[in-house]
């Protein structure tokens, strides 16, 4: 992914974004950090549709990204050699299938969100017409039941890519429930943590960085960099948890070593 993120950073330069600080106009430092952010003044539509076009690439390569990650973290784990080129090429093997099923997924938690939105809206919006107090908590209480809800099921789900990338089953959605089953809250939970410490890392970077930086390519390069890393530690622990349900479920380590024992020695 990183040449993507290089190539938004030559076409920024190419359109008159500052590399080291790029300020706005306004009486302070603040005001000038602030003001380089508003774009409404200035529009450059090669510009936009250039950085826009690697924005749409970098989707379409991120499942490949994230399944290289998981070839390689699958021959650490069984104790054998690779190159990143060997892992990039298996990842395209799958490439279709994995942006197939992926589609899919990203359609099912679109219905799985739009629909409690426009209950919830429903709901408050009758409860505040009754009893505004009422129709708060209820907003509330029908807000933090179907997030949970919404989260146990994807997280049901969310193991259909490591399906897919290793054949196992395409689109992966009943591989993915068999293996989290009995498992769903432990996953949910490190979902959690790990979506925070994310979250934590990201802001914490370009908040600090904007403000010296202004809206400059050396903030978008810092901040591009930071998502690469955090994307990095999210792939890994995926992978970990995908391998980690495969032995519970499967008894994979068994096999291996039964394998092994059955082997004639030479």
């Amino acid at each position: 992914m990183g040449p993507i993120y290089l190539l938004q950073a030559l076409i920024e330069l190419a359109s008159g974004v500052s590399f080291f600080r790029e300020v706005g106009p306004g009486e302070t430092w603040f005001e000038q950090v602030i003001t380089s952010f508003d774009d409404t003044e200035t529009v450059n539509l090669g510009a936009d549709l250039g950085i826009a076009l690697v924005g749409l690439i970098a989707i379409f390569l991120a499942p490949v990204a994230t399944a290289a990650v998981m070839f390689a973290i699958d021959h650490l784990r069984k104790g054998e050699e690779y190159t990143v080129g060997s892992v990039i090429k298996q990842a395209f093997s799958r490439y279709w299938p994995m942006l197939g099923s992926t589609i899919l997924f990203g359609l099912i938690a679109f219905g799985l969100f739009v629909v409690p939105i426009i209950i919830i809206t429903i709901a408050g919006v009758v409860g505040a017409i009754v009893l505004p107090i009422v129709g708060i908590i209820l907003a509330i209480l029908l807000f933090v039941g179907f997030a949970i809800g919404i989260g146990l099921l994807l997280t049901r789900w969310s193991f259909y890519f490591g399906s897919v990338v290793f054949k196992e089953e395409t689109p992966g959605f009943s591989r993915s429930w068999k293996l989290t089953k009995g498992r769903t809250w432990v996953l949910f939970g490190l979902f959690i943590i790990f979506s925070m410490i994310i979250t934590m890392i990201s802001v914490t970077l370009e908040l600090s960085f904007m403000m010296v930086l202004g809206d400059s390519v050396l903030l978008s390069l810092i901040v591009n960099a930071a998502s690469l890393f955090t994307t990095m530690i999210f792939t890994v622990g995926y992978a970990v948890m995908y391998f980690d349900l495969k032995v519970r479920n499967d008894a994979d380590d068994l096999k291996e070593m039964i394998g092994e024992y059955n082997t004639p020695q030479i």
